[in-house]
């Protein structure tokens, strides 16, 4: 059951390319923590669309849905644009407009993830997409065919401190293509962001950064330039791996605390109990990923190997990005599994005062 607190300082945002239906508004809620503590946040948003991933550009935030949709949000303003795609967007559960990301010096180019459907057959792509007045338009495929399915579509994108774009691919639910390295499914892909692949990419010709993965949907890096990566596991024993180039993180073979030469353990994992882990984020020393079917926002501290659930009354958690000034994140409630609300999906953010 979702903890509902009473809204302040109610303020409406003004609205353009919405339906009237759609509303959004900011207010202030406290979330315990440890039985003592308060995490304070603040609802930027509501109404959003089955919400995907968070990018934030200066001062202005953009959220991709599945729908098809990019949401920009600016001044308490919110415009929604739609993607036009040169394939029809897959309806499976798990599918749609994933992941985006926007490269250094962003003017009106960004980048991509989808899932698509053609004769039946499923499969996601990675394209370039241009900004115009009123929409975005895909203009460039720079990977296409990733193995797709009903569910593990993977989805992240993010660029690197190295300049480089790194992908999420899920196994398609067919796990033994996590251990063929022929296979895009259930990896962690590196290219550069022109689309070719990186010369010192760990498999010669080949965009396979990393394998052995079943369905990981985030990726963050710490202030070393480490890169961590959440995986959802199967049966429970979601994941938290440190990622290294070339190494095998073992599924379908070994999950949890089960061991196998020349595979990689997880840093953490969930056990019995299930986080659902997606979006993941790095602040000030420690990591915040989103819950799925675990409901919330959860720290994961890199040194002690530790986490904890920090927000728990908004229900599904799909996103998480940092900023200097705290957190943001996306609720995904609206995606057939949760219990939507009539504000769902939201856009909240909490002050970095709040996390310490």
């Amino acid at each position: 059951m979702r903890i509902l607190y009473p809204l302040i300082a109610l303020v409406t945002l003004i609205l353009t390319g919405c339906s009237p239906a759609q509303n959004t508004l900011t207010g202030s809620k406290e979330q315990a923590m440890n039985n003592s503590e308060q995490i304070k946040y603040e609802i930027i948003a509501t109404n959003l669309q089955v919400p995907w991933e968070i990018v934030k550009i200066g001062e202005k935030l953009y959220i991709s849905e599945r729908t098809g949709f990019i949401v920009e949000i600016e001044e308490q303003k919110i415009n929604r644009k739609r993607v036009q795609l040169e394939k029809d967007l897959s309806n499976q559960p798990e599918a749609g407009l994933l992941g985006i990301s926007f490269p250094e010096g962003f003017t009106d180019t960004a980048y991509a993830y989808y899932s698509y459907v053609e004769r039946g057959h499923y499969f996601q792509r990675v394209v370039e997409i241009k900004q115009t007045n009123d929409s975005w338009k895909e203009t460039a495929t720079l990977l296409d065919q990733i193995p797709g399915g009903k569910f593990h579509q993977g989805g992240r994108i993010e660029i690197g401190p190295d300049k480089r774009l790194y992908i999420t691919t899920g196994d398609a639910t067919v796990p033994e293509l996590a251990q063929d390295i022929n296979s895009l499914a259930g990896k962690i892909l590196r290219m550069n962001l022109d689309g070719s692949i990186p010369d010192d990419n760990p498999f010669e010709n080949s965009y396979v950064y990393s394998y052995g993965h079943r369905n990981p949907q985030g990726l963050a890096w710490d202030n070393e330039g480490q890169l961590y990566a959440t995986e959802h596991g199967a049966s429970a024993h979601d994941e938290i791996n440190r990622i290294q180039k070339g190494k095998n993180y073992g599924w379908p073979t070994i999950q949890g605390d089960e061991r196998r030469e020349g595979m990689e353990a997880p840093i953490i994992h969930s056990g019995e109990t299930t986080w659902a882990p997606s979006g993941m984020t790095f602040l000030a020393g420690k990591f915040y990923f989103a819950s799925l079917r675990g409901e919330g926002i959860r720290e994961f501290d890199p040194i002690a190997k530790t986490e904890q659930l920090i927000i728990s009354d908004v229900g599904r958690v799909r996103d998480v990005l940092s900023t200097p000034e705290g957190l943001y994140a996306i609720t995904n409630n609206t995606d057939g599994r949760g219990n939507p609300t009539n504000q769902d999906d939201i856009l909240l953010f909490i002050p970095i005062n709040s996390l310490k």
